[in-house]
């Protein structure tokens, strides 16, 4: 495997990370969002991963290493549940004085969070170690003059 794949599959594993933390950071801030309908109410979001395996993948040479990237195909609503709370004197309450917030739970998402953070984190590690081998490769060439 060359030192671009490397790169290239990290890379795209940090962007799918930082959709990731995206979809939690706005579902984080709707999570008491009100709506007069449970039809209005937010809908926390999701992101769709997929596994895209490259070309070396489907070779038959043995010397060839298979890899693959990370690419987002969809950020999808979650249908959840909908809280519904009697609040009469909430501006937006309905008729029978309901108000509507998404079912949104703030733990989960903040494990999530965390999750995400660190899978980011560990890809930042994979490349620092990628250019530490390259740095050492060619110091390994200086020697030789």
């Amino acid at each position: 495997m060359a030192f671009t794949d490397i790169y290239s599959i990290a890379g795209s594993a940090m962007t799918a990370q930082t959709v990731r933390l995206n979809t939690v950071a706005s579902n984080l801030a709707n999570a008491d969002a009100v709506a007069s309908n449970p039809n209005d109410a937010y809908k926390a979001l999701k992101p769709v991963f997929a596994t895209v395996y490259g070309q070396t993948q489907l070779s038959a040479d043995k010397d060839v290493y298979p890899n693959a990237e990370v690419r987002i195909v969809d950020v999808v609503k979650n249908e959840g549940k909908v809280d519904k709370r009697f609040e009469p004197n909430n501006p937006l309450a309905n008729d029978e004085g309901y108000v509507f917030y998404p079912g949104i739970d703030v733990v989960a998402e903040m494990a999530d969070m965390m999750s995400a953070t660190r899978s980011y984190e560990t890809n930042v590690e994979v490349l620092a170690n990628v250019k530490s081998m390259q740095q050492g490769l060619l110091r390994l060439g200086e020697g030789s003059r």
